[in-house]
């Protein structure tokens, strides 16, 4: 968990990160959103420094979530992208009460159907006891993923000292058909939502928006132009820009 600011007037705010991510990934983010409220980044079970489990289904996240604002306060903001915007979903449409508003970036309630574990797969092939520096495992991981800033995000969650990943690689693997997934849910969230997409991903296409409505009826859309999934990296200031917009017109 990472928390900046302080508690003023306004009511905290929560991020949520997706799969393979961590509070660390929110940092700039959250400082800069901290200006007129504390932020809080959270790191989801199965991640980062939170405890490991064999269970990582939705309605775990969400009372993980449910736990952290209880200790807030009762109430919060709450910002999650992809798999920590489903988590964010399942929140909001189960305990209403403790979300003000939700922002959810790059995601849909419905069932995806593009598989990480090749990715789990890749982060297997590293060796671990060769690595000393993060640039280790990136050059050991470009033999498997092309993509540079794919590898630059999954080395994050490496711990160096510890020659280990900060994920729980069997778990996710495991539990990845729940978390391409949505839960059946009989709930709504009538406050103000946010679903803030890239403009060139195909996660929130426009005939997931009916859907979308009937768990959110005051559901707000927008797109980032110009990037794709990872719209909070690719365009960090407009990403930022919308989501104080969308705070400050819904205060």
């Amino acid at each position: 968990m990472i928390r900046h600011g302080s508690a003023t007037d306004q009511p905290p705010l929560v991020i949520v990160h997706g799969l393979f991510g961590s509070a660390r990934n929110w940092g700039v983010i959250s400082k800069r959103l901290s200006d007129q409220r504390e932020v809080i980044a959270v790191d989801q079970r199965n991640h980062g420094d939170s405890p490991q489990s064999d269970s990582h289904s939705y309605f775990d996240m969400a009372g993980d979530i449910a736990e952290v604002i209880e200790s807030l306060g009762g109430r919060a903001d709450v910002l999650g992208h992809s798999m920590g915007g489903k988590a964010a979903m399942v929140l909001a449409l189960t305990r209403p009460e403790l979300v003000n508003r939700a922002i959810l970036a790059d995601i849909a309630p419905v069932k995806y159907a593009h598989d990480q574990n090749q990715n789990i797969a890749a982060m297997r092939t590293v060796d671990l006891a060769k690595i000393e520096k993060r640039s280790d495992a990136n050059d050991q991981l470009a033999k498997v993923i092309d993509d540079p800033t794919l590898r630059s995000f999954f080395t994050q969650s490496l711990d160096l000292k510890e020659k280990r990943w900060k994920l729980n690689l069997d778990a996710l693997e495991a539990e990845m058909p729940k978390i391409l997934d949505f839960p059946e849910i009989d709930g709504h969230f009538d406050r103000p939502a946010l679903f803030l997409s890239g403009a060139e991903s195909s996660y929130v296409k426009p005939e997931y928006r009916d859907r979308i409505r009937s768990f959110f009826p005051a559901a707000k859309f927008a797109k980032l132009p110009g990037c794709g999934h990872w719209l909070h990296a690719e365009k960090p200031r407009e990403f930022e820009a919308a989501v104080r917009a969308f705070l400050d017109l819904t205060a």
